[in-house]
């Protein structure tokens, strides 16, 4: 869960008076961490915190949604425990010609700068757009990554991870080269598109002459808060999707996402690996099935998640039963059971997708799926064994089609001072 802080309160002279309050901008988004009580206020599912108001205007409180706010600074970098946001956006960058370790240094230092403003709900370092003033940070995260061509274009290759070699090929790839890959990737995620927005134009522009973007995605979620209750997200097949997902309850759950402190290199100790892909769902052909034929590919009951099998969401799978017909429940092909843990050797994947919709073929098929992203300690021991499994007779497999693909080492957390990548790019 993000970390939550409690801002103290000032009035509406003193914020006036900050320089670092107004960044040329008038009230600045920092005003927005403010607090009508003279007690401060908790940032998070229970608190809220005010919205832009002229000075000296009473500040009006925020929604829980605007309120929302994830740290930059710590253990691990934002973006891979927390909950799914509502907008997302992906992106891949390459480093320009005669740019080197010297330029991406300088790079993640201003990417780093930015992401931690903009993830307090203020306006970013330089010329900010307003695309994002009236809201709260909305619970923004910022994450970035290397790929495997960014160390041969720094001269760091002597420092590249052996996790990060290139992923196999796998049957069901149609990949397209041009989205796939990128020397720098960065993960984009807020509860409000127009923050989501504003975060992407501000990297984008903060790249300058060191990177060109190379591929850019867009991806949605259910809004938090749109359902009764909290619930595994679902997916545009109508599937829920995340039912198995780890748990940072989980006794081993660092073990299977996180590089351990003590690992090799020592600069992605406490970080993550990002499988992307981007996943076409077929849904004229899904759509075609009935209902019970969908349950059958997927091995879980559309309504509530529960497997066929019997039970709800959370009820442990009998891979043994058997109907009247002696015929197992659960096919030997539904995709649930191909990708559980206990019949991938345990390997496991942390699961943060979103979901996108880029329009219709011309004719009329949607443009739509899944924007997969996965986090392991090591893809081949995570990522790599289950998509060769279903690659082996997964009956989703012939309602989907793999467009494009990226792997990411993602180091540990920046501390407070730190910029993201300081431990490779300076060490």
């Amino acid at each position: 869960m993000p970390d939550q802080s409690i801002p103290q309160a000032r009035t509406s002279a003193e914020v006036s008076q900050d320089p670092d309050s107004t960044g040329g901008h008038g009230v600045s988004r920092r005003a927005l961490l403010g607090t009508a009580g003279a007690t401060g206020l908790v940032l998070g599912a229970a608190g809220g915190a005010v919205g832009y108001a002229a000075a000296p205007a009473p500040a009006t409180p925020l929604t829980s949604v605007g309120s929302g706010r994830a740290m930059f600074h710590g253990k691990h970098q934002p973006g891979i425990t927390e909950g799914l946001q509502a907008r997302g956006h992906l992106a891949a960058f390459d480093l320009t010609a005669g740019a080197g370790r010297k330029e991406a240094a300088a790079l993640l230092r201003r990417w780093s700068a930015t992401a931690e403003r903009l993830m307090s709900g203020e306006a970013a370092p330089h010329d900010d757009t307003d695309v994002a003033r009236d809201a709260g940070p909305s619970s923004l995260t910022i994450t970035f990554g290397f790929g495997h061509g960014f160390f041969g274009r720094t001269g760091l290759e002597k420092q590249r991870p052996s996790a990060l070699d290139p992923l196999p090929d796998f049957s069901s790839d149609h990949l397209d080269k041009a989205r796939s890959d990128g020397d720098l990737w960065v993960q984009i995620g807020a509860n409000d598109a127009l923050v989501a927005f504003h975060a992407l134009r501000a990297i984008q522009r903060d790249a300058g002459g060191a990177a060109r973007l190379r591929w850019q995605m867009n991806g949605f979620n259910r809004t938090p808060g749109a359902t009764a209750h909290p619930m595994t997200a679902r997916n545009l097949m109508g599937q829920l999707d995340g039912t198995r997902n780890p748990k940072p309850t989980d006794s081993d759950f660092d073990r299977r996402i996180f590089v351990p402190a003590s690992g090799e290199p020592a600069w992605m100790a406490n970080g993550s690996y990002a499988v992307v892909r981007r996943i076409r769902m077929l849904l004229d052909d899904w759509e075609k099935l009935s209902v019970s034929a969908q349950e059958a590919v997927i091995g879980r009951r559309k309504s509530n998640g529960a497997p066929l099998s019997g039970g709800g969401e959370t009820t442990p799978m009998d891979l043994e039963k058997t109907d009247t017909k002696g015929e197992y429940v659960v096919p030997l092909n539904a995709h649930a059971r191909i990708t559980r843990p206990d019949k991938n050797g345990g390997a496991a994947m942390l699961r943060r997708p979103f979901s996108y919709h880029d329009g219709f073929d011309a004719d009329g098929t949607p443009d739509a799926g899944l924007l997969f992203v996965c986090w392991q300690a090591d893809p081949l021991r995570g990522f790599v064994p289950v998509q060769r499994k279903l690659d082996r007779g997964d009956a989703l497999s012939q309602f989907i089609r793999h467009e494009a693909s990226g792997l990411f080492a993602v180091p540990g957390g920046a501390a407070k001072g730190e910029y993201v990548g300081q431990r490779l790019l300076e060490g």
